[in-house]
């Protein structure tokens, strides 16, 4: 056992595993690409994007030479009362690609903060006003993230347990799954109907934690048109979602009613550095247009617009706004396309889709969900074929960076074939 390893063990709490029998800790050396170099000298091919943060693969050089010239001109100010150059210009290029009618730009720390802002910002526009709407519509199965807010507004697949008497209530809708479409939209239109709904917060068209779930962007718009009539506020979590993950800029723009407010972070600074940015129309930011203090939005953090973060997030920007990765898009998901068709009559395989550069593959098994019993067998028979896939309990999923080439892409989908056929991971 390596120094490193055996201090990570007696010391080190990873997150999303229990201290005892969690994920078996690898030790890493370096990244480049698609690729993570292990101490022991083994090569594995990242296939999720190192939990969904990297777009342009690991170690990118201008990325880095962007963090390095902004350390030596402006590591860190206050962001109260100061801004600089790479705050305004990281606004600007996301004002390009953004719906249409979002005009101001909150700088955070991640996606939990991004999103919470974003509910935060929804919740005090009514109050500012004088307006009694207090209620929060949210989707089963949902993930937001892990403060006190986002775990009040997400689905609770054993998660949060320990934390349930100390949330605040939450009104949710069933998942549209295709089949329950319209009972959906009905429910939801009655629970509005009472003018008390402040905010609906969802994932545009894909659940992440939940296992990479689909759904329609038809029964999405409906939901949207029907919260603008009764003036509730649509916060969009694109955390996961952005940056042309499902084919467009943002899952939004798959929809002609866009969100009143939107959250991103991930791949906001190309998976380098920490960042969240909540985003709101001038609708939702004219509640804040007083000299008024208690009317003042009281949320910051110390990193908050910090400039190195900034500057990654600029260079992962001008990288990401290409032809280059358009057509990248477009050629992962026809590959994501014709594995669909592959895989979907094999007999362990309950059900397969895909949207944008998402691949998403549900394993029949006995227990399903996040805790289903093949999901760390399906780890390390992946790991062992030096591929990194962390399958959310039943449900196997690719989210590769854009630099990603096909003869990798062929490499996953042989090896999940080889994954399936192995006798622990059939029904």
């Amino acid at each position: 056992m390596s120094r490193i390893i055996e201090i990570d063990e007696n010391h080190i709490w990873h997150p999303f595993a229990p201290l005892k029998g969690g994920w078996p800790i690898e030790e890493v050396e370096r990244a480049e690409g698609c690729y993570i170099y292990l101490k022991n000298g083994r090569k594995v091919l990242d296939a999720i994007g190192s939990w969904w943060v990297s777009i342009h693969g690991h170690g990118n050089k201008k990325i880095a030479q962007a963090i390095y010239d902004q350390t030596l001109q402006l590591d860190h100010v206050i962001f109260s009362g100061f801004t600089h150059a790479p705050a305004v210009g990281l606004t600007e290029r996301l004002l390009k690609i953004l719906p249409s009618n979002q005009e101001k730009v909150f700088f955070s720390d991640d996606g939990s903060t991004a999103v919470e802002v974003g509910l935060k910002m929804a919740l005090q526009h009514f109050y500012n006003k004088g307006i009694n709407k207090k209620r929060i519509i949210s989707i089963e199965g949902a993930y937001h993230g892990d403060t006190f807010g986002m775990m009040s507004v997400s689905g609770d697949e054993g998660f949060y347990s320990a934390f349930k008497d100390y949330m605040f209530s939450v009104e949710q809708i069933p998942f549209p799954n295709g089949e329950n479409d319209s009972e959906v939209i009905a429910q939801f239109e009655s629970m509005v109907a009472s003018e008390e709904v402040a905010a609906f917060v969802y994932e545009p068209l894909l659940q992440g934690a939940a296992g990479m779930r689909i759904y329609s962007k038809e029964t999405l718009e409906q939901l949207l048109i029907i919260a603008k009539k009764h003036g509730v506020l649509c916060v969009a979590d694109e955390v996961l979602t952005g940056f042309g993950r499902t084919g467009k800029h943002f899952a939004s723009l798959h929809m002609s009613t866009q969100p009143d407010i939107t959250c991103l972070s991930k791949a906001l600074t190309g998976g380098i550095l920490p960042m969240g940015i909540t985003t709101c129309s001038d609708k939702v930011a004219d509640a804040y247009q007083t000299e008024e203090p208690t009317h003042a939005f009281y949320h910051g953090h110390s990193y908050t617009g910090n400039p190195i973060s900034c500057a990654a997030g600029i260079a992962s920007f001008d990288l990401y706004y290409t032809k280059e990765y358009e057509e990248a898009s477009a050629r992962i998901s026809k590959k994501h396309q014709e594995a669909v068709e592959r895989f979907s009559k094999h007999p362990v395989v309950a059900n397969v889709n895909a949207l944008g550069i998402f691949f998403r593959m549900e394993i029949k098994a006995e227990k399903a969900g996040y805790f289903s019993d093949v999901r760390k067998a399906m780890y390390d028979a992946f790991m062992e074929r030096n591929l990194l896939m962390r399958p959310l309990g039943n449900v196997i999923y690719i989210l590769p960076a854009f630099i990603i080439k096909n003869e990798e892409l062929d490499m996953i989908y042989d090896a999940i074939d080889e994954v399936l056929a192995l006798q622990g991971v059939s029904q």
